[in-house]
């Protein structure tokens, strides 16, 4: 197994307090899964640790972002599920965001899908390791060169490619390779020396909340530092709670919970935005105290962004099946990134979606977001007559659909980004003819790829002279969809200038992606 070149990838950008060597612990990597939906990461969480993650699952999409904690080798290693669906991109960058290690399943068999594209960027903003995990390898027609390859597109570079990200060959279903991946996590871990401080007071993420009808809140928490006991008072921005209870990833109830390990906590008196920090305070005094001066912060800074002028502005009407479900969903709602849109919570009460709500969502131009409530029969007689002014109404079961939902209404809004990706480069070394606009250069590939269609700067010396594309693309005087460093290569080059011996063509796409909050 290839150690020298994973000792190169960069650890988390977050700045960390150094550590007492006294009071430092080595404690469990937090390994965050991702992928696109149906690439195998519920079933590769299955295979490693015989939990059945599945009869969770509605529809074959995750709901909900869980963990689970297994040991290898004597050493414990606890795993983040994330969502692959589209619908669910925040919380997949939520997730990574809690990780120490980063996998990315892809599907041998199919390729590289733009779920895929957005759990990469996920992983390199969190600025954590990545581990590239090529699954389904049992399919008679898997092809994990062809998924390196399309990765390399995305600057996601492995190690047989000479690159220095590790990837390992699994396959979920025949449970192979689960082993060599265990031992690449935990390699991992200890080149990133993970320790934590457990003398202070304890601090942890929540990665999922919900409201349980006989528990009352629920919230799933990561232990980042300190010992985590029940008694203990604890806050978020949102909300706060003595511990009534605390419970492992199998429901089994502990006294304590350690750094790197996940803890379902009872005892909240509201449900916390998932995101939130969790600290441990002295009182409950204390607890009160912080809640009144963040939700101040928030009044405060939700205002500003509401006044100003600048921003567009999406406003919903807000309904849910009781008070303490309204009030946490406005509460993460509010938490929602507003710096380009501002969400304007115009109304949010409890009970059914009425024709009151659809008259005022009609007069300001609002969407209705209902949280296990039901649309009155008028409301779907005042749609049904007035189809010049229809409101978009949708309810949900799930807290997390629901953010989810109002975070793609706000990114709507944003005017879609051109995205460029450097794809290779050639050196021309010899010009054969040329015509008008066209030219035969003949070059060899210094970076990357090259392909067909490909458009083209042609830089001379350090300055850009001009732009071009690829018409056609030859090796040994055969046509040929792609050729890599190394190559020699013939090109019909058509451009706005003329190729020189010794300029560099540098090759790239540009794509247009939705605007992300």
């Amino acid at each position: 197994m290839p150690t020298k070149k994973v000792a190169t990838v960069k650890p988390k950008k977050e700045k960390k307090v150094p550590i007492i060597k006294e009071l430092a612990i080595k404690r469990p990597p937090v390994v965050v899964v991702l992928g696109h939906v149906d690439h195998g990461k519920s079933s590769l969480l299955e295979a490693i640790k015989d939990f059945k993650i599945t009869a969770k699952e509605s529809g074959g999409i995750t709901q909900h972002i869980g963990a689970y904690e297994v040991e290898h080798e004597g050493k414990h290693i606890t795993f983040i599920d994330t969502p692959g669906h589209e619908a669910f991109s925040a919380m997949r960058t939520r997730g990574a965001s809690v990780a120490d290690i980063a996998l990315l399943v892809v599907d041998t068999a199919q390729s590289v899908q733009p779920q895929t594209k957005e759990a990469i960027l996920a992983i390199k903003t969190a600025g954590i390791p990545m581990i590239v995990v090529l699954n389904k390898i049992d399919l008679p027609n898997a092809d994990p060169q062809k998924i390196k390859n399309e990765l390399s597109k995305t600057e996601v570079f492995v190690e047989s490619m000479g690159g220095d990200v590790p990837s390992v060959e699994v396959s979920a279903k025949e449970k192979t390779g689960i082993t060599e991946l265990l031992e690449m996590i935990l390699l991992l871990s200890e080149i990133h020396d993970l320790t934590a401080d457990t003398k202070s007071p304890a601090e942890g993420l929540v990665i999922e909340s919900y409201m349980d009808s006989l528990k009352g809140p629920v919230a799933t928490v990561i232990v980042e530092k300190g010992i985590l006991r029940t008694k203990s008072v604890i806050a978020t921005a949102s909300a706060m709670a003595r511990v009534k209870s605390l419970q492992n990833f199998q429901g089994k109830e502990v006294m304590e919970v350690r750094p790197g390990s996940p803890a379902v906590i009872l005892g909240f008196e509201t449900v916390p935005a998932v995101g939130e920090k969790v600290t441990t305070l002295g009182s409950t005094e204390e607890a009160i105290t912080k809640l009144k001066n963040e939700k101040q912060k928030v009044a405060i800074n939700y205002a500003s962004t509401l006044n100003d002028p600048t921003k567009k502005v999406l406003n919903i009407i807000l309904k849910g099946d009781v008070a303490g479900s309204v009030e946490a969903i406005e509460g993460m709602l509010k938490n929602l990134p507003q710096d380009q849109v501002v969400l304007n919570i115009l109304k949010s009460e409890v009970g059914d979606i009425n024709e009151s709500d659809a008259k005022l969502a009609q007069t300001i131009g609002a969407q209705i977001i209902g949280f296990r409530v039901r649309i009155s029969p008028g409301v779907m007689q005042l749609m049904r007559f007035d189809t010049q002014r229809k409101v978009r109404i949708k309810t949900f079961d799930i807290i997390y659909e629901l953010i989810q939902e109002a975070r793609n209404g706000m990114e709507k809004s944003l005017e879609p980004e051109t995205v460029r990706t450097e794809i290779g480069k050639i050196k021309a070394l010899i010009i054969f003819f040329g015509e008008k606009n066209r030219q035969i250069v003949g070059g060899k590939i210094t970076e990357g790829e090259i392909k067909k269609g490909l458009k083209l700067d042609v830089i001379r010396g350090i300055e850009k002279v001009g732009a071009g594309k690829i018409i056609s693309l030859q090796r040994n005087k055969k046509e040929v969809d792609l050729l890599r460093k190394g190559d020699e290569c013939g090109i019909m080059f058509e451009g706005n200038v003329k190729v020189e011996e010794g300029d560099i063509l540098a090759a790239y796409v540009e794509e247009r992606q939705k605007g992300v909050l």
